[in-house]
């Protein structure tokens, strides 16, 4: 081969080379931007419910602060219960923050039970609402016993469960343990309304 020809074989190579590879600056920017592209969005949304989450928490323990002491016997004080579940759901709105600035998204419900494509359930939803509703408004005559076993009742018939009996007594179980678990073992008082005396 001749000098020429070698010498014009040259900038053919090298140009070849450069345009293969890229300028050095322009294959950096090219990597970052890629490395930028792959790195996982970030929810803000999810933000938000973690805030919500650590006001829950930081009120829950603040006002457990204002409970009384309880009974003299009491092992238990009654704003225990609420220091545990403030603080753990302070914990949560942590883990969450720290989970979503890392990129994590929550997964929409793909279970074999859920149909993603049908809408909202209105009339479940106004059954549900109108059974808590009326909790609230009979809760002070009624009491605790009697309306948390019709609140259990009503939201499992509203849910489809046509066993009404069987739900009302596994209302009743469920509405009288939590009113000694709370009234005796917490010594909070919930309202015994008509059952006063009785319980």
């Amino acid at each position: 081969m001749s000098a020429a020809d070698d010498a014009g074989t040259r900038p053919a190579t090298a140009t070849g080379s450069t345009a293969a590879g890229g300028p050095p600056h322009a294959r950096s920017s090219s990597g970052a931007h890629d490395r930028a592209h792959d790195r996982p969005a970030v929810d803000r949304t999810q933000y938000g419910l973690a805030a919500v989450l650590a006001v829950i928490g930081v009120v829950t323990v603040v006002d457990s602060a204002g409970l009384g002491p309880g009974f003299a016997d009491q092992v238990v004080r009654p704003a225990a219960f609420g220091y545990v579940i403030g603080s753990a759901t302070v914990l949560l709105a942590l883990l969450l923050a720290v989970a979503t600035a890392r990129g994590d998204r929550a997964e929409g419900e793909a279970g074999e039970d859920v149909d993603l494509a049908t809408g909202t359930d209105w009339r479940t939803l106004a059954g549900l609402a109108g059974v808590l509703v009326a909790t609230v408004a009979l809760i002070d005559w009624l009491g605790w016993a009697i309306v948390g076993a019709l609140l259990f009742a009503g939201a499992a018939t509203v849910l489809g469960n046509r066993h009404w009996v069987r739900n009302l007594l596994v209302g009743a179980v469920l509405s009288v343990g939590s009113w000694y678990g709370f009234y005796v073992g917490l010594g909070i008082p919930i309202p015994a309304g008509v059952l006063d005396g009785i319980l």
